[in-house]
């Protein structure tokens, strides 16, 4: 029998053993993978997010765990490495009882030499765990001064001593279990001659159009020798033999005469180009998009600007905040967090901000970005606490940085690179750093300055913004309420109880967070709520409750604007209806100031669980009805009404983000609680691409009492949009019964459902719901009496042959109705 060689590179993931070290607990667990959801596979834990079960499995974390498994080498010879990455987080790796590797930080890729451990025949590879809260507490213990962390965020102490996503320890939406495991490669590779350790492209854009692309391949090798290196970008092909050792760069430039530009998301088309590089036994792959990118933050009159420009261009950023797609890495997919950035275009976006709580994204998000034409706002991975400043901490952060910013650096979509979220404005909430600012501001400085020469240095020439928010570059003050200048983070409306229109007190430049709650929707509390949990203030909604008086908050702000929801489902869907509204508010008023402010990124486009929130689609996409209105408000052309401060006029502000002129025929009328229709007058405005104009203004005078505004409007473009608009309060109007009917059939050709909604009256937010996950071609929308408005429904998965969803409706009139 002909003995097989042994491969040069050995997948190490699959199923491993999963043990306690304590030796009590046995299973196994798939790697990549988390021990939390291998606990619960094999019935060793309950369900985390079902129900009170947060509470129950808070000892998994408190645990050492190990994971252990062996492989074959029918021979040992050479030179052989492990490859780790995603490793979360404080762990001891050994090979066949040899230390390989001491790793804590969750955030870097480790490549330890194993030549010497390995033998032929069987082999044993083994990591062990340590408990995140045990080594952050002692790690505590060993800084030179306290570094206070936010209990109110984290329940679990002392994540800022370690390098891994902080919202594992909890966060205002986040279940707080402080996962472990690994997320990413596990592999034995052999090192031939050399082997390929990063890729890095610089454009630059010449004045004749063209542009020349230079790629650096960093090698390693163990021994000198000679790589044959060759580089390939959309078939021109060419081969370079260098000679190497130690770590080499090879550069080679390719020319391109007429290149095809990426775009983001409504302003052109995402051309990508395929570049590799590859060795004999290895090759790296990536997607090119030629473009520009600049920020602009010139001085002017209000204080100074801050707007992306792309290939020559200002682009307004309409977008979200995304956190980790699941709390537990191994629930999460590729294709899950397709459907998420997918919806997340589909509303209209063309910008994402990764938050610097979670993780620098594998991957497959990235390039989804680049196809979807998603820019990226890039945190790095420090939020809301402070941190260590002692120079084993910040030399752990220089090689995180090196590393994330070279694998990432040739993405297109990436647009900025940010030190960290909320750092500046965290030194002002902890007793500690407001007593000795000084300390505290160096020791941020410190780091700040650490991540930022790293960047510089990986990254010459790429967009640095120091924290967000920011007024400036080495401006260290409070930038929460500072709407002059740099970014802003609008937390009045719902931290302080503002009203709605207290949004329109501010003119950011950018508003890079801000945000209102809801509950998830109905389909989803029934996933971890039984029936007699179905109350806000049951033990088990307050526990999927993590903001500090969000459930108060979202009943007290029915009170103030709407007649209280009859039941628990029309709870839920009235909370959704106002988190739209107040994000609509926002926005709307916004991109009207428009070049003033160039930017509007809500808070938060996903969830990591199901949870009350200020995420726009539940955990497992399906949308909220704020989505809808997101897709409808970030609009490339929309048309919104706005009043006067004085409160007497309303201006309908037409906002146009494309190249072109768009002309628009707006139709303004008033309708009534019995949902007929009166017009008011026909109005046809024009506006320059990029900007914003006053399409129209009315008095307020002319909208009798107890009436509603409305409109409709189509553009030359093709694009088109309707609203309405209430002087006052939804509660002060007696609305009267809608009528609504429905009908609806299956379409077999495609899978869907199309259903026929009618109304007899004034349907406001009308709001169609199956247990059937799927999504709506439209969804809270209005119909006037006699209207009616036909909604094609996609399932997530084909349906059962002949079997229709069942479809729940809700209207505001029967939503705060008993009758």
């Amino acid at each position: 029998m002909t003995q097989q060689p042994t491969p040069s590179s050995i997948d190490l993931s699959g199923s491993w053993q999963l043990t306690s070290v304590d030796g009590e607990i046995r299973t196994s667990i798939a790697l990549p993978g988390d021990v939390h959801t291998a606990l619960h596979r094999a019935k060793l834990i309950p369900d985390p997010y079902f129900g009170r079960n947060e509470e129950k499995v808070q000892w998994v974390a408190e645990r050492e765990w190990a994971v252990e498994r062996s492989f074959t080498l029918q021979e040992a010879e050479g030179d052989w490495y492990l490859d780790i990455d995603y490793l979360d987080t404080v762990a001891s790796v050994h090979v066949n009882g040899f230390l390989a590797l001491e790793a804590d930080n969750s955030f870097r890729r480790y490549r330890p030499d194993v030549s010497s451990m390995l033998k032929a025949g069987d082999n044993v590879i083994r990591i062990v765990f340590a408990s995140n809260v045990a080594v952050g507490a002692e790690r505590q213990k060993q800084q030179p001064f306290y570094i206070p962390y936010s209990t109110g965020n984290s329940p679990i102490p002392d994540g800022n001593m370690l390098r891994k996503p902080q919202c594992h320890f909890g966060w205002d939406w986040n279940i707080a279990i402080a996962p472990l495991g690994l997320y990413g490669t596990i592999a034995l590779r052999k090192l031939e001659t050399a082997r390929i350790e990063h890729v890095v492209t610089r454009q630059t854009h010449n004045n004749d159009g063209s542009v020349d692309l230079t790629v650096t391949a960093n090698l390693f090798s163990k021994h000198a020798g000679i790589a044959q290196v060759y580089f390939d970008l959309d078939g021109e092909r060419v081969r370079l033999d260098v000679g190497v050792k130690g770590e080499t760069d090879v550069n080679h430039l390719f020319h391109i005469d007429e290149p095809r530009l990426w775009w983001p998301s409504g302003s052109g088309e995402q051309a990508l180009y395929a570049l590799s590089v590859e060795l004999s036994d290895e090759v790296v792959t990536r997607q090119i998009g030629l473009r520009t990118i600049e920020l602009i933050t010139t001085p002017d009159a209000s204080g100074s600007r801050f707007a992306f420009k792309v290939n020559g261009r200002e682009i307004f950023c309409r977008g979200a905040n995304w956190i980790p797609a699941d709390a537990l890495y191994s629930l999460s997919s590729p294709e899950k967090t397709e459907d998420l950035l997918q919806s997340a275009k589909a509303a209209n976006m063309n910008m994402i901000r990764v938050w610097g709580g979670g993780f620098y994204e594998q991957d497959h998000f990235y390039d989804l970005c680049d196809r979807l034409g998603l820019m990226v706002w890039q945190d790095f991975m420090f939020a809301c606490n402070l941190y260590p400043s002692t120079e084993d901490f910040l030399d752990n952060v220089t090689i995180e940085v090196d590393y994330q910013v070279r694998r990432l650096s040739s993405h297109p979509s990436i647009a900025l690179w940010c030190g960290d979220n909320e750092l500046v404005g965290a030194l002002t909430w902890f007793e500690e750093s407001r007593k000795d600012r000084d300390r505290y501001l160096v020791s941020y400085d410190r780091l700040n300055r650490t991540i930022e020469q790293a960047v510089k240095k990986a990254l010459p020439g790429a967009l640095w913004w120091p924290s967000s928010p920011a007024s400036g570059y080495l401006d260290f003050g409070d930038a929460w309420h500072a709407d002059g200048s740099g970014d802003m983070h609008y937390w009045s409306v719902w931290h302080e109880n503002k009203s709605f229109d207290n949004y329109r007190s501010v003119r950011p430049r950018f508003c890079s967070e801000f945000g209102f709650q809801s509950y998830t929707s109905l389909p989803v509390i029934r996933t971890y709520a039984e029936e007699k949990d179905m109350n806000v203030a049951s033990p088990v909604m307050e526990l999927h409750q993590k903001n500090a008086g969000g459930n108060e908050r979202i009943a007290g702000t029915m009170f103030r604007y709407f007649r209280f929801p009859k039941d628990f489902p029309n709870f839920v869907y009235l909370s959704q209806i106002q988190q739209g509204l107040a994000i609509k508010t926002a926005v709307e008023y916004w991109r009207s100031l428009k070049p003033h402010c160039m930017g509007t990124i809500y808070w938060q486009l996903n969830d990591t669980w199901p949870v009350a929130s200020w995420s726009s689609l539940d955990y497992g996409g399906r949308w909220k009805a704020m989505h809808y209105l997101v897709k409808r408000f970030f609009q490339p052309v929309a048309i919104a009404a706005i009043p006067s401060d004085d409160g007497k006029t309303i201006r309908f502000s037409l906002v146009n983000d494309t190249l072109a002129d768009v002309s628009v025929d707006l139709s303004i009328s008033i309708l009534t609680t019995k949902g007929e229709r009166k017009h008011l007058k026909d109005v046809q405005a024009v506006c320059s691409p990029d900007a914003a104009v006053t399409a129209a203004t009315i008095d307020i005078s002319d909208i009798p009492e107890g009436t509603l505004l409305a409109w409709n409007f189509t553009a030359s473009n093709g694009m088109g949009g309707e609203g309405h608009y209430v002087n006052g309060t939804y509660k002060a109007l007696e609305l009267e019964p809608s009528g609504l009917g429905v009908t609806h059939e299956y379409v077999e050709a495609s899978g869907a459902v199309d259903i026929n909604v009618t109304a007899r009256g004034l349907a406001l937010f009308v709001m169609i719901e199956s247990e059937t996950d799927g999504k709506y071609s439209d969804n809270a929308f209005d119909l006037a009496a006699d209207e009616s408005r036909r909604i094609t429904f996609t399932p997530a998965a084909p349906l059962a042959s002949g079997g229709l969803p069942e479809f729940r409706f809700y209207d505001l009139h029967s939503c705060q109705s008993a009758n």
